[in-house]
């Protein structure tokens, strides 16, 4: 089963550039896409893409060509340009590849944030922190990606961000998949509450340690699930 991909992006102004913002505003889109909540392969038509954003299809077909390179994408010739799907053993290892880039992303911040950073945590991700049951999956998930982001923009190394914002457009989509039936909660926010505690310590070690730890109990469960990504 073939889905056609629709892009919900407003149409691109005419100046220098344009395959710049192009590639911005697909991989803006791919990346808030939770691609493995479709079971069939996700196509990108240049022609639809070339009428929604409003230029025209050149730049559409650089910025493709730029996010293949990166791996989003997969050109299939006389198919079409195709949103990047990865069974379950590649799941997990991107799993381990991304709590090891976050696990440095703590160490950085606790290196580079400031007090004033750090100190704002527990605000800025105040999910983790509540105790009312509504929405409760919803505002911890959104929360975790966020997290996830906010402390590798703390670490202050753009290639750390690049390589953790293309692992999560897969991780933040099997996470949804995964733990939307399997989800404890309690858990998952334990964990994060005592990662912020140890970066407002500035203890390095132990939110390493917590970040990897995590890391590890989401491959398993990955491991264990035996949903249809496989």
């Amino acid at each position: 089963m073939v889905c056609d991909l629709q892009i919900d992006a407003a149409p691109l102004s005419v100046e220098p550039g344009l395959r710049d913002l192009a590639y911005k505003a697909l991989k803006s889109t791919i990346t808030e896409l939770n691609i493995y909540d479709h079971p069939g392969e996700l196509r990108l038509d240049e022609r639809q893409l070339s009428k929604r954003l409003g230029v025209s299809r050149t730049p559409i077909r650089e910025a493709l060509t730029i996010l293949e390179h990166q791996g989003f994408v997969r050109c299939r010739p006389r198919r079409g340009v195709f949103v990047v799907k990865k069974n379950k053993g590649e799941i997990i290892d991107m799993v381990y590849a991304c709590a090891s880039l976050e696990s440095m992303a703590v160490r950085l911040a606790c290196e580079q944030a400031s007090d004033v950073q750090l100190g704002s945590l527990r605000a800025t991700f105040g999910a983790f922190y509540q105790t009312s049951v509504d929405h409760e999956f919803d505002s911890y998930f959104e929360a975790r990606w966020r997290f996830c982001r906010h402390i590798a923009s703390l670490a202050q190394c753009e290639a750390l961000e690049g390589m953790i914002d293309h692992l999560l457009l897969h991780l933040r989509s099997a996470h949804d998949v995964i733990f939307r039936k399997n989800c404890k909660p309690i858990y998952l926010k334990e964990a994060y509450v005592a990662i912020i505690a140890a970066l407002e310590n500035r203890d390095a070690d132990r939110a390493s340690r917590l970040v990897l730890e995590r890391g590890f109990r989401f491959a398993c469960d990955i491991s264990e699930y035996s949903g249809w990504f496989e």
